[in-house]
């Protein structure tokens, strides 16, 4: 009988996956005994090797021959990848959850067929949201320039031996360091930038 001829990963027991990785897998006949997907043909040919010294066959059939006991081809071998209940559940609800968007998409996209005055509508609702974030910010950075320049020009009268309008406490003081420059984020909500640095 002629040799098995290797796959095109170049090693025996070895297949490439669509999705780059090497799948292992030993043949009994019409039997198949799977040993996982690995990240590359070299980790699945030597979990190939390990299991093949565990059944006992000859190393003639075999990818590696630098190994001559058991424990060498286990050594050399990568660790079986562990797919538990619950990365079996994630994957199903991740499954799942890609059907419902695509889903989602196709309805979309069939309501927006149908109803082309909805869509109008909504884009017009949407730009004029944006006019309005637009106006209320400008509105809020000219309000903060104007808190600034009353509170530094109090600074500047106190400095200069006068007294202020402001009382010691008055948080108006706080003013002075107001950011004015025009790339805030839109959806800057005042908190404190250094909150995180603890």
């Amino acid at each position: 009988m002629p040799p098995r001829r290797r796959s095109t990963s170049g090693y025996r027991g070895v297949r490439e996956r669509p999705n780059g990785g090497f799948y292992a897998e030993i043949h009994f006949g019409d039997l198949r005994l799977s040993l996982g997907t690995y990240d590359t043909a070299h980790e699945a040919a030597r979990a190939f090797d390990a299991t093949t010294w565990r059944l006992g066959r000859p190393r003639r059939q075999m990818n590696f021959h630098d190994v001559y006991t058991l424990q060498q081809a286990l050594d050399v071998a990568p660790p079986p990848r562990v797919n538990s209940a619950q990365d079996r559940a994630e994957h199903t609800a991740r499954q799942r959850r890609l059907l419902v968007a695509q889903e989602d998409e196709r309805v979309m996209a069939e309501w927006r067929r149908r109803h082309p005055e909805d869509v109008a509508y909504e884009q017009g609702y949407w730009s004029r949201r944006r006019e309005e974030d637009t106006r209320r910010r400008r509105e809020e950075q000219l309000d903060r320039r104007r808190r600034k320049a009353l509170a530094s020009a109090q600074a500047d009268l106190v400095n200069a031996g006068g007294s202020s309008f402001f009382t010691e406490e008055d948080e108006c003081w706080f003013d002075i360091w107001l950011s004015t420059s025009d790339d805030t984020d839109d959806d800057d909500d005042g908190a404190d930038d250094w909150s995180g640095w603890d």
